[in-house]
C-alpha cells in the first residue's frame, strides 16, 4: 500500500536546517570573526566579574552575590547558542538533529527563564536596599540570597523542560529549514503541521509568567526605588543610590525590552529578519554590554579590577 507523502515526511523527519545568516553568502568569514570575537568578550568580560565578586571582600554582599551568579548565567545563556552558530558559519554545515534541536531550545528557554526571574530578584534586592535600608541585614541574608537564585533556576527549568517536550510532540512535515540562527519557538512553530492554537497559547501564557510579570514588578520595585530616592535630603546621597540602580535599569530595558517583543507580538506580525534581530539582542548584545555597564558605572567593581592589575 503506497503511503501519503505527509506520512512520509512526518516519520523521516530526523533533523533541521537551521538557515542563520546564509542570506548573507558573501559575509559568513567576517561574520564569524565577529561573533567569534563578541564570544571571547562575552566570556572573559563575565567570568572576571564572577572572579572579583568571589575573591574581593568588600564585594561580599547580596547585591554583588545576586551579580555573579547573573554574569556565570549570562555565560551558560551565550554558550547555548554561539558555539553553534559559529560551528555553521565555518563548516556552512547547518544541519542539526532533532534532539540535538530540542536539547538547544530546551537551554536556551531555561536560561531565558531564570535570567527573567534573576533580574527580578536583583530588583527586589535594590527595593530592600533603598527603601528598607534598616531591615536589608536581615532581610537580604546570605541563606534568602542562596535560596532566591536556587528557586529561578528550579522553577526556570521545570517549566521549560515541559514546555520543550510539548513543542516537539507536535508532528512536523514539509520543509525542515529552520530560519534561525538557533533553534526557536517561533520558527518551530510555523514549521509544525496542523492547528497550532493551544501551542501558541501555551507559549503566551508562559511569557506572561516569566516577562511580562517579572518585568511588571520590576517596574513596580522602580517606581518605589525612586519616589523614596527623590525624597532623600542630601545630593549625594541621591546620586549614589540612582548610580546602584542605574546598571540594573539598562540590562532590564535592554533585555526585557526585545523578550517581550519577541514572544508576546502576534503570530501575524512574525518576521523572520526581525525575529532573528531581536533574537541576538537578548543572546548576545545584553551579555556582551553586561560587564561593561557594570564595570564602568560602579566605582566598587571599578576599585576592586585596579586591585587585580600589577
Amino acid at each position: 500500500m503506497e503511503k501519503n507523502p505527509a506520512e512520509v515526511n512526518l516519520t523521516s523527519m530526523t533533523e533541521f536546517i537551521l538557515l542563520g545568516f546564509s542570506d548573507y553568502p558573501n559575509l559568513q568569514m567576517f561574520l564569524f570573526i565577529i561573533f567569534f570575537f563578541v564570544y571571547v568578550i562575552i566570556l572573559m568580560g563575565n567570568g572576571i566579574i564572577v572572579f572579583i565578586t568571589r575573591v574581593d571582600q568588600a564585594l561580599q554582599t547580596p547585591m554583588y552575590f545576586f551579580l555573579s551568579n547573573f554574569s556565570f548565567l549570562e555565560v551558560c545563556f551565550v554558550s547555548a547558542t554561539l558555539p553553534r552558530m559559529l560551528t555553521n558559519l565555518w563548516t556552512q554545515k547547518r544541519s542539526i538533529s532533532l534532539f540535538a534541536c530540542a536539547t538547544q531550545m530546551s537551554f536556551v528557554l531555561m536560561l531565558g527563564n531564570v535570567e527573567c526571574l534573576l533580574l527580578m530578584v536583583m530588583a527586589y534586592d535594590r527595593y530592600i536596599a533603598i527603601c528598607n535600608p534598616l531591615h536589608y541585614p536581615l532581610v537580604m541574608n546570605h541563606k534568602v540570597c542562596v535560596q532566591l537564585v536556587a528557586a529561578c533556576w528550579i522553577t526556570g527549568v521545570l517549566v521549560e523542560i515541559g514546555q520543550t517536550c510539548q513543542i516537539f510532540s507536535l508532528p512536523y512535515c514539509g520543509s525542515n529549514q529552520i530560519n534561525h540562527f538557533f533553534c526557536d519557538i517561533p520558527p518551530l512553530l510555523s514549521l509544525a503541521c496542523g492547528d497550532t492554537f493551544l501551542n501558541e497559547m501555551l507559549v503566551f501564557t508562559v511569557a506572561m509568567l516569566f516577562v511580562m510579570i517579572p518585568f511588571l514588578l520590576i517596574l513596580g520595585s522602580y517606581s518605589k526605588i525612586i519616589s523614596t530616592i527623590l525624597r532623600l535630603p542630601s545630593a549625594t546621597g541621591r546620586t549614589k543610590a540612582f548610580s546602584t540602580c542605574s546598571s540594573h535599569v539598562i540590562i532590564v530595558a535592554m533585555f526585557f525590552g526585545s523578550a517581550i517583543i519577541t514572544y508576546l507580538r502576534p503570530k501575524a506580525k512574525h518576521s523572520s529578519k526581525t525575529d532573528k534581530f531581536l533574537s541576538l539582542f537578548y543572546t548576545i548584545v545584553t551579555p556582551m554590554f553586561n560587564p561593561m555597564i557594570y564595570t564602568l558605572r560602579n566605582k566598587d567593581v571599578m576599585i576592586a579590577l585596579r586591585k587585580l592589575l600589577p
